[in-house]
């Protein structure tokens, strides 16, 4: 495919790696050619690299095979997935699961990627709903624009919730960016 159809989110292969995009932007200097400088992030290592592509570049997109897993548990092997045709346990890396650990909780249904009959990384919905665990109570009468507060939800990260948020309610969290989106 042409480097003019690169997204945010596509898995391209350059080598025997495979990236995935996580920025993209159409740039035109001046009176120059237009280029796409994109930030692609190798998925089995988490390096960032900046690459430059012409409009006609050719970029190979990876060919993977997609399976829904539901997630287990973790221990000190990794992190156990039953694939939900055959109910086979798959135990994958914690670099295999990157950052996506900080939004699993048990019986999470993902997909995972495979190349050539091998788990390549984890595939996460675009939001998930989880449990704040701990939070202050919210200033009354402040809400003078978007306040927010930081908690702490049941898988540990910490986001910022708005301040009408209590402590044991469940919230959905994008899992691309990270931020609150609304009660679950």
């Amino acid at each position: 495919m042409k480097a003019s159809e690169l997204k945010k989110g596509m898995i391209i292969k350059d080598g025997n790696d495979f990236f995935i995009v996580t920025e993209m932007e159409h740039r035109t200097p001046g009176n120059l050619r237009a280029i796409y400088q994109a930030i692609i992030k190798n998925i089995l290592t988490g390096q960032t690299l900046n690459k430059r592509y012409s409009p006609t570049d050719s970029v190979d997109r990876a060919d993977l095979e997609s399976k829904k897993v539901q997630y287990l548990y973790r221990d000190h092997s990794g992190f156990h997935f039953m694939d939900m045709e055959t109910y086979e346990t798959l135990t994958i890396s914690d670099e295999m699961v990157g950052s996506a650990k900080d939004y699993l909780k048990e019986n999470l249904e993902v997909s995972l990627l495979y190349h050539e009959h091998r788990p390549v990384t984890i595939e996460m919905p675009v939001s998930v709903a989880l449990k704040i665990t701990e939070s202050a109570p919210g200033a009354k009468g402040d809400t003078s624009g978007r306040a927010m507060k930081p908690a702490k939800l049941e898988t540990g990260i910490t986001v910022n919730v708005p301040l009408f948020i209590d402590e044991g309610e469940t919230i959905m969290i994008d899992t691309r960016t990270g931020q609150y989106l609304g009660r679950a």
